[in-house]
């Protein structure tokens, strides 16, 4: 086993001995989704401070409940399609909240390019959740693309613990973006290809019914 392999099989084997154990709390599933939006509000206000790497610790903390929400809910027999999607609209908040600490940080500190790239940063991140979802009611897959959001919280992670926020922020801003772009293409490769099969079944049955057609004809002129 490699030295990461071993490493990520330590983490499973923790985050499933705390799932079995939230399970057992009978707390609701829900609830777990909604403390990890508070948390992430705590670290958003510390990022607003700029105490970057104590927000990168409450960050970490706010990952574990992002991590056993689901589990927990699979585990107690609470799997409902209203849980699915508060957990959609929650980590869009925690997503958010976040990048909006570092907005209030460097408008404290007048630094208008940052805040420029801290939007452009925002609106990628939600336009790579907005343009699958949305691309998912036309075609049946659409998670193509580097930077969802796992990524993005472990650069987050990595930019407040090792104070780089600067260079996270350019590197979501730019693969995010790019990412709704590879989302966009392969949306519009995978309709056109759809509509061409759509456009060519009536074509190809009228084809068929002709050629039964004449051949039931051929058989009675027979």
């Amino acid at each position: 086993m490699t030295f990461t392999g071993a490493i990520g099989s330590v983490a499973s084997r923790i985050l499933s001995g705390l799932v079995k154990a939230l399970v057992f709390t009978r707390i609701h599933p829900n609830i777990f989704t909604c403390v990890g939006l508070a948390i992430n509000a705590v670290g958003a206000w510390m990022l607003s401070r700029g105490e970057f790497f104590q927000a990168g610790l409450i960050v970490l903390l706010a990952a574990v409940f992002d991590l056993v929400d689901g589990p927990v809910a699979r585990g107690s027999g609470r799997v409902t399609r209203f849980g699915g999607f508060l957990d959609s609209v929650i980590d869009r908040y925690s997503d958010l909240i976040l990048l909006v600490g570092m907005l209030i940080y460097y408008a404290n500190a007048n630094r208008f390019g940052y805040i420029v790239l801290t939007a452009v940063a925002m609106t990628g991140s939600v336009m790579v959740s907005y343009v699958r979802s949305r691309s998912e009611n036309e075609i049946p897959n659409c998670k193509v693309g580097f930077l969802e959001r796992p990524e993005r919280i472990v650069l987050l992670i990595i930019g407040t613990l090792g104070n780089r926020m600067t260079a996270v922020l350019w590197v979501i801003a730019v693969l995010s973006n790019l990412t709704v772009i590879h989302r966009v293409v392969h949306t519009w490769r995978e309709t056109t290809r759809i509509d061409a099969e759509k456009s060519a079944a009536p074509e190809a049955a009228a084809a068929k019914s002709k050629s039964s057609g004449e051949l039931s004809q051929d058989y009675h002129s027979a």
